[in-house]
């Protein structure tokens, strides 16, 4: 690490708190002043992750950029952050999708000073979670993205608002508790049996913890990610948080949030609690196929493109699932390389279903129809970005299903051939929903009145479809830098043997 990198992922989550502190000085009135400093202060910080990018070692699997400052010393509690080849995909692709979020909200006219703090509090919040190496920073980066969320939800969201803000946080919680009790529990053992009291995730990876104490820990934590990501039967949250949330709230909420529940089982749960992690492996897998084939078929039912959307990421993220659990290169590679696919693909999907309710302020499938004639452009971004969520050869969709289900198919063939059906009725209900939309006459004279995409909407959509075609034709860049992380994080899981239930841990030189 050279003393020039030292403080950049600092600087990554001081720049949107910092932005968010000069906003509060704009008077509310200059609103056009309000939002180009939101869009800088985003911006900026984009174009600081790309540095980060360019400073990164793709052939060390080890952590990079660490920064180490103790916060509360008396507790073993420290300012740890770092980064690797899984968590520096997730962080570009929050600092790139929160500039384009925000450039699509510039139709929102009520409290735009306290909706753009939000949002960049937001981003601190999403960062600092994929960079914490410290239990407790983690557990309070964690906690600190339901505050920004649940008011961009409740408060400039739809008509059932509140209800979706409030399902959405008691959710959350709910998991998070059990989650913190666990943390505690972790910290107290490893000063029990090293007599160090610490949050450090580095040395907590070496604790050795019988598999009946493993398995209660893993419970705790795992319910939690499950929820987030979220996980069948654990999804009920999700399809009114969506469909509630404006439009920029469910570009971050599909983008990146339901990200932090796949990467919380890759960096904490998995890790942290190897034999735990094989011996729940096939229930996990179980629930993930479930999800696969449920969201699809739920949303081949749906009327409202948004719900469909939203139902679509129940079954995309069971494939990610699905890879993580597979336990081997090709399907965690292909997990998160999904993770990033489905966070562009799908962002992009909720802009534009934005962009069509902003015109006729309805999403009802059946109130569309023949938009090809009247809007192409639209239409024909609308194309390319559903065959990427269905997973076409050429476009990154494909890349991340292909990987996931070579992976899984080494270790569970008959569940990954089940998973499959789900490409299938992917594509039905994505194809469906795009022909009843933009094919046919076009017999509603309301859309005979619509306008194409304007300049703004191609500018914040371009980046996305650069991205959506380079990671489907040249995946390389991103799987070599995933590597190394990835086969360091297996072979912490791969190393430990399942220790009896009943045999106690020892520690360093003495029997327990």
């Amino acid at each position: 690490m050279s003393a020039l990198a030292i403080g950049d992922l600092s600087v990554l989550l001081a720049i949107p708190v910092i932005g968010a502190g000069l906003l509060v000085f704009i008077p509310r009135r200059r609103m056009e002043t309000l939002f180009s400093l939101g869009l800088l202060a985003s911006g900026v910080n984009f174009l600081w992750s790309l540095n980060i990018f360019n400073r990164f070692d793709a052939n060390s699997g080890e952590m990079q950029l660490l920064e180490r400052v103790p916060w509360m010393p008396a507790f073993g509690i420290e300012y740890s952050v770092g980064i690797d080849g899984i968590s520096l995909f997730l962080v570009l692709l929050t600092t790139l999708l929160m500039p384009i979020a925000i450039l699509a909200s510039w139709s929102v006219k009520d409290r735009v000073k306290e909706y753009l703090i939000f949002m960049l509090l937001l981003e601190t919040g999403m960062l600092g979670a994929f960079v914490a190496l410290d239990l407790f920073l983690f557990y309070v980066f964690w906690e600190v993205m339901l505050v920004p969320m649940y008011f961009l939800i409740g408060v400039w969201g739809g008509t059932r608002r509140i209800y979706a803000a409030l399902k959405f946080v008691i959710y959350t919680m709910a998991g998070s508790l059990l989650m913190l009790v666990a943390i505690i529990y972790l910290a107290a053992r490893h000063a029990e049996l090293e007599q160090v009291l610490t949050f450090d995730l580095l040395k907590l990876y070496g604790l050795r913890l019988p598999l009946d104490q493993q398995a209660w820990l893993f419970f705790a934590f795992a319910l939690s990610f499950a929820i987030k990501v979220p996980l069948f039967p654990f999804h009920t949250w999700l399809p009114d948080a969506h469909v509630e949330a404006p439009t920029a709230g469910s570009v971050i909420l599909a983008g990146v949030l339901l990200k932090l529940g796949t990467y919380g089982f890759l960096r904490f749960a998995m890790p942290l609690f190897p034999d735990a992690a094989l011996a729940a492996a096939p229930i996990i897998v179980a629930l993930a196929v479930i999800g696969i084939v449920y969201g699809a078929m739920v949303a081949m039912m749906q009327s409202d493109i948004k719900k469909l959307v939203a139902y679509s990421s129940v079954s995309h993220l069971g494939f990610v699932m699905l890879g993580l659990f597979a336990f081997n290169l090709q399907g965690v590679q292909g997990a998160i390389f999904q993770m990033v696919s489905h966070g562009l693909s799908t962002g992009a999907l909720f802009l534009l279903v934005g962009m069509i309710y902003d015109r006729r302020h309805t999403r009802m499938i059946d109130d569309f129809g023949g938009l090809w004639k009247q809007v192409p452009l639209f239409s024909g971004i609308f194309l390319v970005v559903m065959f990427a969520s269905i997973g076409l050869p050429g476009l990154n969709g494909f890349v991340g299903e292909f990987l996931i289900l070579l992976g899984a198919f080494r270790v569970t063939p008959l569940w990954t051939a089940a998973a499959a059906t789900g490409v299938i009725l992917g594509a039905v209900y994505m194809l469906w929903m795009y022909r009843r939309v933009t094919f046919g006459p076009l017999t509603n004279p309301a859309n005979a009145k619509l306008k194409d995409l304007s300049a703004r909407e191609l500018f914040l959509l371009a980046p996305i479809l650069l991205l959506i075609v380079l990671m489907g034709v040249y995946p390389q860049p991103f799987l070599q830098r995933m590597g190394p992380a990835i086969e360091l994080t297996l072979k912490r899981i791969s190393v430990v043997s399942p220790a009896p239930a009943t045999a106690m841990p020892a520690s360093a030189g003495e029997s327990k």
